[in-house]
């Protein structure tokens, strides 16, 4: 120090009375300063994905599923060559072709009316009706009408189930009368509940999302409770510390702690739900939705089994967006969340 304060004129520094005023201070502020640059010059801030990065992301999914797809169709036809029914096939997909084969073993479960050729089920889509509809619009139709279903049951499900979460966490007399309940209600088949809701509440919107809604409700439930007792304990003393109440502590720090639990049971019930609004069509007389248009595959079954088996891949199909959809709001939600960060208070 000494030797940074002697300047021409100036008598030696010996001690920290004799420091001129204001040096001690402009001393203080530049190391301060110099710790600030320091730390700046090390801080690297996240950089955000590249576009090709984001579009690798999505496009390698999609390549595996494609993939998986084709292997499936590879077995599905090779197993018929090995024991199915004897082939004499003219065209494939409009193309002319000439293949006659008699497998050398018959196994019944993989005969062409158990498992029609995929291209028949591929060409069953531009089949056309009296009105001139193809059955992939009609399909698509009843995709839609089935997905309102399942969206309101979807989201009245999640409600549900979120709203129990939060009050078995708080009272704990509640969780240990009511959840052993919860998990006998899983324990019931669906199809032997959906008439009941249909008969009580008739046939239409709100008995097809009730029945949707059965089948959501319950893994949201219990994901919400693990999640909203998985924060950091240190943060419930922090916030216990201040004197927070337990609303400050649901939205600070319980909620944000279970959001990935949260929508881990979101994703099992979206598809759920597509489920079960398919089980409520059956019984309720609609004849719009997937549900009607799988009985009446089923009806003409022995006649045209690829239109049946048309009708299951579209529904699959809805299932697997149903999830995407919530894929894509995870993402969205969780963009600036780090596995860390999840259960601490903010």
């Amino acid at each position: 120090m000494t030797s940074e304060l002697n300047e021409p004129g100036l008598q030696p520094v010996t001690g920290v009375d004799d420091v001129p005023d204001g040096v001690v201070p402009d001393l203080q502020l530049s190391r301060a300063e110099d710790e600030l640059d320091q730390d700046l010059e090390a801080y690297q801030p996240p950089t955000p994905r590249p576009a090709a990065a984001v579009r690798r992301a999505w496009v390698r999914p999609l390549v595996g599923f494609v993939a998986i797809v084709i292997v499936i169709a590879v077995i599905w036809e090779g197993t018929k060559w090995i024991a199915g029914d004897p082939w004499d096939v003219n065209s494939i997909l409009g193309v002319p072709v000439s293949i006659v084969h008699v497998p050398p073993y018959h196994w019944t479960p993989v005969n062409d009316i158990n498992l029609p050729h995929v291209w028949l089920i591929l060409e069953s889509f531009l089949e056309t009706d009296a009105n001139g509809e193809t059955l992939l619009q009609g399909l698509i139709g009843a995709a839609l009408f089935t997905f309102r279903g399942a969206a309101l049951g979807f989201f009245l499900g999640a409600s549900v189930g979120l709203t129990l979460a939060i009050v078995l966490v708080h009272v704990r007399f509640l969780e240990r009368a009511l959840l052993p309940l919860l998990v006998a209600s899983q324990t019931v088949p669906i199809i032997a509940i959906a008439p009941v809701i249909v008969v009580g509440l008739k046939a239409g919107w709100l008995s097809i999302a009730i029945v949707a809604s059965y089948l959501t409700f319950f893994p949201v439930t219990i994901a919400g409770i693990r999640g909203m007792r998985s924060a950091d304990p240190r943060a419930f003393e922090l916030l216990r510390s201040y004197a927070a109440r337990d609303r400050t502590v649901l939205w600070r720090l319980r909620l944000p702690a279970s959001a990935p639990y949260l929508f881990t049971a979101f994703k099992i019930g979206a598809t759920a739900s597509v489920v079960g609004a398919i089980v409520g069509e059956l019984p309720s007389g609609i004849r719009d939705g997937l549900g009607g248009t799988l009985l009446t595959a089923m009806q003409y079954y022995s006649i045209q089994p690829e239109r049946l088996w048309a009708a299951i891949a579209i529904s699959a199909l809805l299932g697997i967006g149903c999830f995407m959809l919530v894929v894509l709001a995870e993402r969205w939600t969780l963009r600036n969340y780090r596995p860390t960060e999840l259960g601490a208070a903010p």
